[in-house]
Protein backbone atom coordinates (compact mmCIF):
# COMPACT_ATOMS: atom_id res chain seq x y z
CA UNK A 1 0.00 0.00 0.00
CA UNK A 2 1.54 3.28 -0.92
CA UNK A 3 2.89 5.15 1.97
CA UNK A 4 1.81 9.10 1.76
CA UNK A 5 3.86 11.90 2.67
CA UNK A 6 2.17 14.97 4.00
CA UNK A 7 3.36 19.00 3.53
CA UNK A 8 4.82 18.98 7.43
CA UNK A 9 4.09 21.59 10.16
CA UNK A 10 7.78 23.15 10.86
CA UNK A 11 6.21 25.21 13.68
CA UNK A 12 3.02 25.18 15.84
CA UNK A 13 1.41 28.14 14.22
CA UNK A 14 2.50 27.12 10.78
CA UNK A 15 -0.58 26.56 8.34
CA UNK A 16 1.25 26.29 4.94
CA UNK A 17 4.34 26.74 2.95
CA UNK A 18 6.29 26.31 -0.18
CA UNK A 19 7.99 23.33 -1.91
CA UNK A 20 11.01 24.78 -2.91
CA UNK A 21 12.66 21.55 -4.21
CA UNK A 22 12.61 18.14 -4.33
CA UNK A 23 15.84 15.95 -3.78
CA UNK A 24 14.58 13.04 -4.86
CA UNK A 25 12.53 11.97 -8.52
CA UNK A 26 10.13 9.54 -8.81
CA UNK A 27 11.57 6.13 -8.94
CA UNK A 28 14.49 6.84 -6.23
CA UNK A 29 14.73 4.33 -3.76
CA UNK A 30 14.42 6.50 -0.72
CA UNK A 31 15.83 5.35 3.06
CA UNK A 32 14.34 6.17 6.15
CA UNK A 33 16.15 9.98 7.62
CA UNK A 34 17.33 10.46 3.84
CA UNK A 35 16.63 14.30 2.93
CA UNK A 36 13.82 14.06 0.27
CA UNK A 37 13.13 18.00 -0.29
CA UNK A 38 13.07 21.42 1.21
CA UNK A 39 9.84 23.12 2.65
CA UNK A 40 10.29 27.22 2.84
CA UNK A 41 7.95 29.04 5.41
CA UNK A 42 8.27 32.64 6.28
CA UNK A 43 10.98 32.08 8.76
CA UNK A 44 13.21 29.04 7.38
CA UNK A 45 13.86 26.40 4.77
CA UNK A 46 14.09 23.34 6.21
CA UNK A 47 15.00 20.27 4.78
CA UNK A 48 12.64 17.01 5.29
CA UNK A 49 13.82 13.88 6.30
CA UNK A 50 12.10 10.65 4.99
CA UNK A 51 10.67 8.39 7.78
CA UNK A 52 9.85 5.39 5.84
CA UNK A 53 11.91 3.51 3.36
CA UNK A 54 10.37 2.83 -0.29
CA UNK A 55 10.95 4.06 -3.78
CA UNK A 56 9.60 7.30 -5.06
CA UNK A 57 6.40 6.28 -7.12
CA UNK A 58 4.77 9.85 -7.54
CA UNK A 59 5.73 13.29 -6.30
CA UNK A 60 2.13 14.93 -6.24
CA UNK A 61 3.19 18.48 -5.36
CA UNK A 62 5.71 20.04 -8.31
CA UNK A 63 8.88 21.74 -6.93
CA UNK A 64 8.52 25.67 -6.92
CA UNK A 65 4.72 25.16 -5.40
CA UNK A 66 4.18 27.51 -2.85
CA UNK A 67 0.89 27.88 -0.62
CA UNK A 68 1.02 23.83 0.49
CA UNK A 69 -1.65 23.69 3.12
CA UNK A 70 -0.08 21.56 6.08
CA UNK A 71 -1.09 17.85 6.02
CA UNK A 72 -1.92 18.25 2.02
CA UNK A 73 -0.45 15.35 0.15
CA UNK A 74 3.07 16.23 -1.84
CA UNK A 75 4.18 12.76 -2.72
CA UNK A 76 3.92 9.06 -2.61
CA UNK A 77 6.34 6.10 -1.61
CA UNK A 78 6.08 2.50 -2.98
CA UNK A 79 6.58 -0.35 -0.45
CA UNK A 80 9.38 -2.49 -1.37
CA UNK A 81 7.80 -5.78 -3.55
CA UNK A 82 4.71 -3.11 -4.70
CA UNK A 83 4.48 -2.26 -8.20
CA UNK A 84 3.14 1.28 -9.21
CA UNK A 85 0.42 -0.21 -10.50
CA UNK A 86 -0.76 0.44 -6.73
CA UNK A 87 -0.91 4.17 -7.64
CA UNK A 88 -3.88 3.64 -9.84
CA UNK A 89 -6.51 5.06 -8.39
CA UNK A 90 -5.54 5.45 -5.50
CA UNK A 91 -7.03 7.94 -2.87
CA UNK A 92 -5.47 10.53 -0.05
CA UNK A 93 -5.87 9.20 3.54
CA UNK A 94 -4.63 12.52 4.56
CA UNK A 95 -7.61 13.84 6.08
CA UNK A 96 -7.51 10.91 8.09
CA UNK A 97 -4.82 12.48 10.40
CA UNK A 98 -2.37 9.81 9.02
CA UNK A 99 1.29 10.84 10.06
CA UNK A 100 3.37 12.49 7.49
CA UNK A 101 6.16 10.17 5.91
CA UNK A 102 8.85 12.93 6.97
CA UNK A 103 11.02 14.78 9.88
CA UNK A 104 11.91 18.12 9.47
CA UNK A 105 15.68 19.61 10.69
CA UNK A 106 16.93 23.30 10.24
CA UNK A 107 18.92 24.44 7.14
CA UNK A 108 18.71 28.22 5.83
CA UNK A 109 17.54 30.81 8.07
CA UNK A 110 15.58 33.82 5.93
CA UNK A 111 13.39 35.06 8.29
CA UNK A 112 12.38 37.53 9.48
CA UNK A 113 12.58 40.33 11.57
CA UNK A 114 10.22 39.49 14.77
CA UNK A 115 9.12 36.26 16.97
CA UNK A 116 5.54 36.55 16.32
CA UNK A 117 3.57 33.90 14.13
CA UNK A 118 3.25 35.42 10.65
CA UNK A 119 -0.90 35.36 9.44
CA UNK A 120 -0.94 33.26 6.26
CA UNK A 121 0.09 35.11 3.17
CA UNK A 122 -2.27 34.95 0.40
CA UNK A 123 -1.53 33.27 -3.00
CA UNK A 124 -2.11 35.98 -6.25
CA UNK A 125 -4.36 35.29 -8.47
CA UNK A 126 -4.43 35.26 -12.12
CA UNK A 127 -6.83 38.49 -13.38
CA UNK A 128 -7.91 38.11 -16.90
CA UNK A 129 -5.07 40.48 -18.55
CA UNK A 130 -2.69 37.87 -16.84
CA UNK A 131 -3.21 34.54 -18.59
CA UNK A 132 -0.82 32.51 -20.09
CA UNK A 133 -0.12 32.75 -23.20
CA UNK A 134 -1.43 31.04 -25.80
CA UNK A 135 0.69 28.47 -27.42
CA UNK A 136 0.36 25.86 -30.35
CA UNK A 137 1.72 22.75 -28.69
CA UNK A 138 1.45 21.85 -24.79
CA UNK A 139 4.12 23.60 -22.92
CA UNK A 140 5.20 21.47 -19.86
CA UNK A 141 5.45 24.15 -16.77
CA UNK A 142 5.02 23.71 -13.01
CA UNK A 143 1.91 25.57 -11.58
CA UNK A 144 4.26 28.48 -10.22
CA UNK A 145 6.50 28.91 -12.94
CA UNK A 146 3.33 29.24 -15.35
CA UNK A 147 2.12 32.08 -12.69
CA UNK A 148 5.38 34.07 -12.53
CA UNK A 149 5.38 33.81 -16.18
CA UNK A 150 1.90 35.34 -17.29
CA UNK A 151 2.26 37.99 -13.87
CA UNK A 152 6.01 39.12 -15.91
CA UNK A 153 4.95 38.75 -18.95
CA UNK A 154 7.46 35.54 -19.79
CA UNK A 155 6.51 33.89 -23.38
CA UNK A 156 7.71 30.03 -22.11
CA UNK A 157 7.75 29.04 -25.53
CA UNK A 158 11.03 30.41 -25.93
CA UNK A 159 12.31 28.79 -22.17
CA UNK A 160 14.10 25.97 -21.95
CA UNK A 161 13.35 23.77 -19.05
CA UNK A 162 15.27 22.27 -16.44
CA UNK A 163 13.05 20.03 -14.49
CA UNK A 164 12.22 16.55 -14.92
CA UNK A 165 11.72 15.53 -18.40
CA UNK A 166 12.42 18.96 -19.59
CA UNK A 167 9.80 20.76 -17.58
CA UNK A 168 10.07 24.30 -17.45
CA UNK A 169 10.05 24.99 -13.26
CA UNK A 170 10.60 28.84 -11.22
CA UNK A 171 14.16 29.35 -11.75
CA UNK A 172 14.49 28.37 -15.76
CA UNK A 173 11.45 31.47 -15.70
CA UNK A 174 13.18 33.98 -13.45
CA UNK A 175 16.70 33.07 -15.45
CA UNK A 176 15.07 33.63 -19.00
CA UNK A 177 13.37 36.67 -17.18
CA UNK A 178 17.11 38.44 -15.92
CA UNK A 179 19.12 37.35 -19.59
CA UNK A 180 16.13 39.44 -21.44
CA UNK A 181 14.70 36.37 -22.53
CA UNK A 182 10.74 36.89 -22.85
CA UNK A 183 9.96 40.36 -21.50
CA UNK A 184 10.95 40.39 -18.19
CA UNK A 185 12.10 43.58 -18.14
CA UNK A 186 9.29 46.50 -17.94
CA UNK A 187 9.22 49.46 -19.54
CA UNK A 188 7.38 52.85 -18.68
CA UNK A 189 8.86 55.79 -19.99
CA UNK A 190 11.79 57.20 -19.59
CA UNK A 191 12.68 54.28 -16.82
CA UNK A 192 13.43 50.70 -17.35
CA UNK A 193 12.85 48.65 -14.46
CA UNK A 194 13.55 44.61 -13.62
CA UNK A 195 10.71 43.25 -11.69
CA UNK A 196 12.57 41.07 -8.52
CA UNK A 197 9.82 38.44 -6.90
CA UNK A 198 9.58 39.06 -3.63
CA UNK A 199 10.71 35.77 -0.98
CA UNK A 200 9.02 34.33 2.29
CA UNK A 201 11.45 36.78 3.96
CA UNK A 202 10.69 40.14 2.07
CA UNK A 203 6.99 39.37 2.10
CA UNK A 204 7.26 38.81 6.51
CA UNK A 205 9.66 42.01 6.33
CA UNK A 206 7.26 44.18 4.39
CA UNK A 207 4.25 42.74 6.93
CA UNK A 208 5.62 43.23 10.38
CA UNK A 209 7.12 46.65 9.55
CA UNK A 210 4.23 48.01 8.22
CA UNK A 211 1.84 46.51 11.24
CA UNK A 212 4.91 47.64 13.80
CA UNK A 213 4.52 51.44 12.47
CA UNK A 214 0.80 51.23 12.25
CA UNK A 215 0.29 49.71 15.56
CA UNK A 216 2.75 50.48 17.83
CA UNK A 217 3.64 54.00 19.12
CA UNK A 218 6.88 55.09 18.46
CA UNK A 219 8.76 57.21 19.97
CA UNK A 220 12.65 58.15 19.84
CA UNK A 221 15.31 59.54 22.42
CA UNK A 222 18.84 60.08 21.43
CA UNK A 223 22.63 60.32 23.15
CA UNK A 224 26.14 60.99 22.74
CA UNK A 225 28.39 58.56 23.65
CA UNK A 226 32.54 59.77 24.01
CA UNK A 227 33.80 56.46 22.56
CA UNK A 228 37.67 57.29 23.33
CA UNK A 229 38.23 54.74 26.98
CA UNK A 230 36.01 52.58 25.58
CA UNK A 231 38.27 52.54 22.92
CA UNK A 232 41.82 52.85 24.22
CA UNK A 233 40.74 49.29 26.31
CA UNK A 234 39.31 47.62 23.13
CA UNK A 235 42.98 48.21 21.72
CA UNK A 236 44.32 46.73 25.06
CA UNK A 237 42.42 43.58 24.91
CA UNK A 238 42.80 42.98 21.48
CA UNK A 239 46.88 43.55 21.75
CA UNK A 240 46.75 41.27 24.99
CA UNK A 241 45.48 38.70 22.64
CA UNK A 242 47.90 39.13 20.16
CA UNK A 243 50.70 38.73 22.38
CA UNK A 244 50.27 35.40 23.31
CA UNK A 245 48.90 34.14 19.76
CA UNK A 246 50.29 30.53 19.56
CA UNK A 247 52.19 29.16 16.81
CA UNK A 248 49.68 29.84 14.22
CA UNK A 249 49.86 33.55 14.94
CA UNK A 250 45.83 33.56 15.45
CA UNK A 251 44.64 35.52 18.12
CA UNK A 252 41.85 33.60 20.11
CA UNK A 253 39.57 36.39 20.25
CA UNK A 254 38.92 39.75 18.34
CA UNK A 255 36.62 42.16 20.50
CA UNK A 256 34.65 44.44 17.90
CA UNK A 257 33.11 48.15 19.44
CA UNK A 258 29.61 46.12 19.09
CA UNK A 259 30.75 43.48 21.31
CA UNK A 260 30.95 46.56 23.94
CA UNK A 261 27.58 47.66 22.82
CA UNK A 262 26.07 44.20 23.49
CA UNK A 263 27.42 44.42 26.96
CA UNK A 264 26.54 48.06 27.63
CA UNK A 265 23.15 47.37 26.79
CA UNK A 266 22.46 44.45 28.81
CA UNK A 267 23.93 45.54 32.00
CA UNK A 268 21.66 48.91 31.22
CA UNK A 269 18.67 46.92 31.07
CA UNK A 270 19.62 45.38 33.85
CA UNK A 271 20.18 48.42 35.59
CA UNK A 272 16.88 49.45 34.41
CA UNK A 273 14.76 46.40 34.28
CA UNK A 274 11.92 48.14 33.20
CA UNK A 275 13.09 48.79 29.91
CA UNK A 276 13.19 45.16 29.59
CA UNK A 277 9.71 44.46 28.62
CA UNK A 278 7.19 44.03 25.81
CA UNK A 279 3.44 45.25 25.62
CA UNK A 280 0.62 43.15 26.29
CA UNK A 281 -3.71 43.65 26.28
CA UNK A 282 -3.27 42.25 29.41
CA UNK A 283 -0.39 43.50 31.33
CA UNK A 284 3.38 44.87 30.54
CA UNK A 285 5.53 41.83 30.28
CA UNK A 286 8.78 42.02 32.15
CA UNK A 287 11.26 39.82 31.36
CA UNK A 288 13.80 38.24 33.88
CA UNK A 289 16.23 37.00 31.27
CA UNK A 290 18.07 39.98 29.19
CA UNK A 291 18.49 38.02 25.54
CA UNK A 292 19.95 40.97 23.08
CA UNK A 293 18.81 40.41 19.28
CA UNK A 294 21.21 41.66 17.05
CA UNK A 295 20.30 42.43 13.70
CA UNK A 296 22.47 41.22 10.95
CA UNK A 297 22.37 41.58 7.36
CA UNK A 298 22.15 38.80 4.78
CA UNK A 299 21.28 37.95 1.35
CA UNK A 300 17.63 39.14 0.69
CA UNK A 301 17.06 41.07 3.93
CA UNK A 302 17.70 40.83 7.53
CA UNK A 303 18.01 38.48 10.77
CA UNK A 304 18.06 38.99 14.50
CA UNK A 305 20.27 36.12 16.02
CA UNK A 306 20.10 36.36 19.86
CA UNK A 307 22.74 36.44 22.50
CA UNK A 308 21.33 34.75 25.20
CA UNK A 309 21.51 36.23 29.16
CA UNK A 310 23.97 38.59 27.57
CA UNK A 311 24.43 40.21 30.88
CA UNK A 312 26.01 37.49 32.61
CA UNK A 313 28.28 36.77 29.38
CA UNK A 314 31.86 39.07 29.13
CA UNK A 315 33.05 40.84 26.49
CA UNK A 316 35.16 37.81 25.26
CA UNK A 317 32.56 35.41 25.13
CA UNK A 318 29.78 38.12 23.80
CA UNK A 319 32.20 38.11 20.53
CA UNK A 320 33.40 35.00 20.31
CA UNK A 321 29.13 34.15 20.04
CA UNK A 322 28.35 36.69 18.03
CA UNK A 323 30.67 36.05 15.71
CA UNK A 324 29.15 32.43 15.41
CA UNK A 325 25.46 33.64 15.29
CA UNK A 326 26.78 36.12 12.24
CA UNK A 327 28.81 33.40 10.20
CA UNK A 328 25.88 30.73 10.55
CA UNK A 329 22.73 33.26 10.13
CA UNK A 330 24.59 34.15 6.51
CA UNK A 331 25.29 30.71 5.79
CA UNK A 332 21.94 30.02 6.92
CA UNK A 333 22.76 27.65 9.60
CA UNK A 334 20.74 29.30 12.40
CA UNK A 335 18.20 26.75 14.72
CA UNK A 336 14.60 28.74 14.94
CA UNK A 337 15.60 28.94 18.90
CA UNK A 338 18.42 31.46 18.31
CA UNK A 339 16.73 34.00 15.81
CA UNK A 340 13.18 33.98 17.48
CA UNK A 341 12.45 35.88 20.44
CA UNK A 342 14.71 37.88 22.18
CA UNK A 343 13.56 40.95 24.75
CA UNK A 344 15.52 44.13 23.28
CA UNK A 345 16.92 44.27 19.78
CA UNK A 346 20.59 46.28 18.79
CA UNK A 347 20.84 47.29 15.11
CA UNK A 348 24.45 48.76 14.31
CA UNK A 349 24.41 50.71 11.46
CA UNK A 350 27.99 52.24 12.55
CA UNK A 351 30.27 50.39 9.88
CA UNK A 352 28.89 51.86 7.39
CA UNK A 353 29.48 54.95 8.09
CA UNK A 354 25.72 56.03 9.42
CA UNK A 355 25.93 58.93 11.97
CA UNK A 356 22.54 58.29 13.08
CA UNK A 357 19.04 56.76 12.51
CA UNK A 358 16.25 55.80 14.21
CA UNK A 359 15.25 51.78 13.79
CA UNK A 360 11.55 50.55 14.01
CA UNK A 361 10.67 48.56 17.07
CA UNK A 362 10.68 44.63 16.77
CA UNK A 363 7.37 43.33 18.26
CA UNK A 364 6.94 42.28 20.18
CA UNK A 365 9.75 43.83 21.87
CA UNK A 366 9.17 47.29 23.59
CA UNK A 367 12.59 49.06 22.40
CA UNK A 368 15.20 48.82 20.01
CA UNK A 369 18.49 50.74 19.90
CA UNK A 370 19.91 51.93 16.62
CA UNK A 371 23.93 53.04 17.21
CA UNK A 372 25.77 54.53 14.30
CA UNK A 373 29.06 55.69 13.80
CA UNK A 374 31.76 57.41 15.50
CA UNK A 375 33.51 60.51 14.55
CA UNK A 376 35.15 63.25 16.06
CA UNK A 377 33.78 66.38 17.58
CA UNK A 378 35.37 69.09 19.15
CA UNK A 379 33.53 69.42 22.62
CA UNK A 380 33.52 71.95 25.67
CA UNK A 381 35.33 70.62 28.93
CA UNK A 382 35.67 72.83 31.77
CA UNK A 383 36.26 75.76 29.68
CA UNK A 384 38.54 73.84 27.22
CA UNK A 385 38.26 72.75 23.78
CA UNK A 386 38.80 69.07 23.32
CA UNK A 387 38.85 66.78 20.06
CA UNK A 388 36.44 63.64 21.46
CA UNK A 389 35.47 60.14 19.01
CA UNK A 390 31.59 60.96 19.53
CA UNK A 391 28.87 58.15 18.53
CA UNK A 392 24.95 58.90 18.75
CA UNK A 393 22.72 55.82 20.16
CA UNK A 394 18.51 56.41 19.08
CA UNK A 395 16.42 54.32 21.21
CA UNK A 396 12.83 53.78 19.56
CA UNK A 397 10.89 52.92 22.24
CA UNK A 398 7.14 51.76 22.53
CA UNK A 399 5.34 53.99 24.70
CA UNK A 400 2.63 51.60 25.73
CA UNK A 401 5.17 49.27 27.44
CA UNK A 402 8.48 51.94 28.58
CA UNK A 403 7.33 56.11 29.53
CA UNK A 404 9.99 58.97 28.52
CA UNK A 405 11.68 58.70 31.84
CA UNK A 406 12.40 55.12 31.67
CA UNK A 407 13.71 55.08 28.50
CA UNK A 408 15.86 58.95 29.76
CA UNK A 409 17.69 56.37 32.53
CA UNK A 410 18.32 53.58 29.85
CA UNK A 411 20.30 56.12 27.98
CA UNK A 412 21.59 57.43 30.83
CA UNK A 413 22.92 54.18 32.32
CA UNK A 414 24.20 52.74 28.65
CA UNK A 415 26.50 56.20 28.49
CA UNK A 416 27.97 55.66 31.63
CA UNK A 417 28.99 51.98 30.62
CA UNK A 418 30.34 53.23 27.26
CA UNK A 419 32.05 56.21 28.59
CA UNK A 420 33.45 53.27 31.69
CA UNK A 421 34.41 51.04 30.06
CA UNK A 422 36.39 49.33 32.77
CA UNK A 423 32.64 48.42 34.24
CA UNK A 424 31.69 46.42 31.05
CA UNK A 425 34.78 43.90 31.80
CA UNK A 426 34.05 43.31 36.15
Amino acid sequence: MPIEILMPALSPTMTEGNLAKWTVKEGDQVKSGQVIAEIETDKATMEVEAVDEGVVGKLVVPAGTEGVKVNQLIALLIEDGEDKKALEGYKPKAASGQRPAVSEKPQEIPAPVAAAAPAPIPMPSLTADRRPLPTETRIFASPLAKRIAANEGVDLRGVQGSGPHGRIVKDDVLKAQNSGGGRGMVRRNPQEFAKIPNNNMRKVIARRLVESKQQVPHFYLTVECEMNRLADVRRDINFEAESIAGKDKKPSYKVSVNDFIIKASALALKKVPAANASWSDEAVLQYNNIDISVAVAIDGGLITPIVKNADQKTVIQISGEMKDLAARARAGKLAPEEFQGGSFSLSNLGMFGVKHFAAIINPPQGAILAVGAGEERVVARQGKMKIRNVMEATLSVDHRVVDGAVGAQFLQAFKHYIESPALLLL
